[in-house]
C-alpha cells in the first residue's frame, strides 16, 4: 500500500469531482462531453495537489475511468487508506492551548473521526465559546472565540459552501486600541462535520489563523 498522500481537504476536491463527473453521467449522452468532463475533473483534481509521484498521480486519474455509479463510490471509499489523518490530540495538548479558559470543557477525542477532519473543533454550549485546534506551520495552534448563530445560511468563510451560519468573533491584542484589545469575526459554518467535509483549500482558514495572531 502507498504511503498515505491526501490530506482531507484534498479528498474533498476529489468527492465534489467526482459528483459533478456523476451529475453529467446521469445528464448528458454525448460521449465527447462526457470525455471533456472527465478530464476536466482529473485536472482539478490533480491541482489540488503540489507534488505527485507517477503511482499517485495514476491512483488519482482513475476517477475518469468509471462508468457506473457504485464503482465511483467504492473507488472514493477506497480513497480513505490514502489520507494523512488529523494529528492525534490528547486531553494535556489541548489544555496547554487554552491556558486561560476556565473549566475548559473539551470534546470526546476518542469518537472523533480523524480522517475526515481538517481542523478540530467543538463549541461549549453553555457559554457559547468556540475552539478551534489546527496544524499550522508545523505546530498545534488554538484558536477561542464567541460564536452566536446567525439564524440564516450564507457562504461559510472556511468552507465556502452555503450553510448555516454563525458569527465566530475572536480578541486579538491590539496595541493602536484604547483597551489595547481588538476583535476579528468572519461567518462560519454552525455545523463543524459539515465544514471538514465541504472545505477544499485550506488558505482562507490559515489566512483567519494567521490574522488573530496565533
Amino acid at each position: 500500500m502507498q504511503t498515505p498522500f491526501i490530506q482531507n481537504y484534498q479528498l474533498n476536491v476529489i468527492k465534489k469531482q467526482a459528483d459533478f463527473l456523476l451529475k453529467t453521467m446521469r445528464s448528458v449522452a454525448d460521449r465527447k462531453v462526457l470525455a471533456t468532463v472527465r478530464e476536466t475533473a482529473v485536472m482539478n483534481v490533480i491541482e489540488a495537489f503540489n507534488d505527485l509521484t507517477a503511482e499517485q498521480k495514476s491512483l488519482l486519474e482513475q476517477l475518469s475511468t468509471y462508468e457506473a455509479t457504485h464503482d465511483l463510490e467504492k473507488y472514493l471509499e477506497q480513497l480513505d487508506v490514502y489520507v494523512i489523518p488529523f494529528p492525534k490530540v490528547s486531553l494535556k495538548q489541548i489544555q496547554k492551548l487554552f491556558p486561560k479558559a476556565k473549566k475548559l470543557k473539551t470534546p470526546n477525542l476518542e469518537v472523533i473521526d480523524y480522517t475526515h477532519t481538517t481542523y478540530l473543533r467543538w463549541t461549549d454550549i453553555a457559554t457559547n465559546r468556540l475552539y478551534i485546534v489546527y496544524p499550522h506551520q508545523d505546530r498545534l495552534v488554538g484558536i477561542e472565540g464567541q460564536i452566536t448563530s446567525m439564524n440564516k445560511k450564507g457562504f461559510c468563510m472556511f468552507c465556502n459552501r452555503h450553510r448555516e451560519l454563525g458569527f465566530f468573533n475572536v480578541k486579538i491584542k491590539a496595541s493602536g486600541s484604547p483597551d489595547n484589545i481588538a476583535s476579528v469575526g468572519q461567518y462560519i459554518c454552525i455545523d463543524h462535520e459539515e465544514c471538514n467535509h465541504s472545505i477544499a483549500d485550506t488558505a482562507p482558514l490559515e489566512k483567519f489563523i494567521s490574522s488573530v495572531g496565533k
